[in-house]
């Protein structure tokens, strides 16, 4: 789908769990590492991307979501959007809004454009970040918990204007490492039970903080390297992880979920999984 004006239920978001039932992504069609802005990209930024075998690998999962009764909305893919296959980025839906992201990295900026374009002509209620710059990598969302990463991509000026659009939900703010890329890199809800957490980079008070909220499952540094902790959750307990990521799918097997293993090998060499490669519209309970 383009972006020709379509006619969509409209539920909403409100967790990182609930059933999935529409998503916007967006195929890696020009793909590739043009400017190192990761850790990822720079032990791969030799070889680079090929773009065939990422456009096999997405399609392969945008078929299982569909598989499992997901509507994938497709963006347009533009040349000038190296990084578009990352729509989490874009923009990020709390309740029946959709935020429109302010991008930090000049190399992704227009992007969210797009999406503006997209959720106005499909008549959805949206709100375009106006102060400081954020992104959606660094919003996680649990009911009324909003847990937003404090980052190099996503700062307190932002934040604190989230904070005033959203007055009846906490807003709790994640300081992380610097050297990993969005809070979903370090951070991610499964369940209302559960969570996936990268604890290297974050702070003592920060993971007892966490702990309070969910059990937390520990994602070694190797497989953080490889976006263990950036898997995606669909609802009903299934994960979509990396097959590689061998030790995490045995934690998420373990505590009862569903793993479903889809190969993103040469996706994730631009610093992205499954969560960065999705932007969830609606999920329902």
């Amino acid at each position: 789908m383009g972006l020709e004006k379509q006619q969509h239920q409209w539920d909403g978001c409100s967790t990182e769990y609930d059933t999935l039932t529409q998503v916007i992504v967006c195929e890696p069609t020009y793909m590739k590492i043009e400017e190192v802005i990761n850790t990822v990209q720079k032990r791969y930024a030799k070889d680079n991307i090929d773009v065939e075998t990422a456009l096999q690998q997405h399609a392969a999962f945008t078929d299982v979501l569909k598989d499992n009764g997901v509507e994938v909305i497709t963006l347009p893919a533009h040349e000038e959007f190296p990084e578009q296959v990352f729509t989490r980025d874009i923009g990020f839906t709390i309740g029946t809004r959709v935020f429109i992201s302010e991008m930090a990295s000049p190399i992704r900026q227009g992007e969210e454009k797009i999406l503006r374009e997209w959720v106005g002509s499909n008549g959805i209620p949206y709100q375009k970040m106006i102060a400081g710059s954020i992104e959606g990598g660094d919003v996680v969302v649990d009911g009324s918990k909003v847990f937003v990463g404090v980052s190099h991509r996503t700062n307190h000026e932002a934040i604190d204007f989230l904070e005033k659009q959203l007055p009846t939900n906490e807003i709790i703010r994640v300081p992380f490492d610097a050297s990993c890329l969005h809070l979903d890199c370090v951070f991610t809800i499964l369940s209302p039970t559960h969570a996936l957490v990268y604890p290297e980079a974050l702070s003592s008070d920060t993971l007892k903080m966490l702990g309070k909220h969910y059990t937390l499952m520990e994602v070694k540094k190797e497989e953080q390297f490889a976006m263990g902790t950036n898997v995606l959750a669909i609802g009903n307990n299934k994960i979509i992880s990396l097959p590689q990521n061998t030790a995490v799918n045995e934690k998420l097997r373990a505590n009862h979920f569903d793993v479903i293993e889809i190969d993103f090998s040469e996706i994730i060499k631009s610093g992205g999984s499954f969560r960065c490669c999705t932007m969830p519209l609606t999920r329902t309970n």
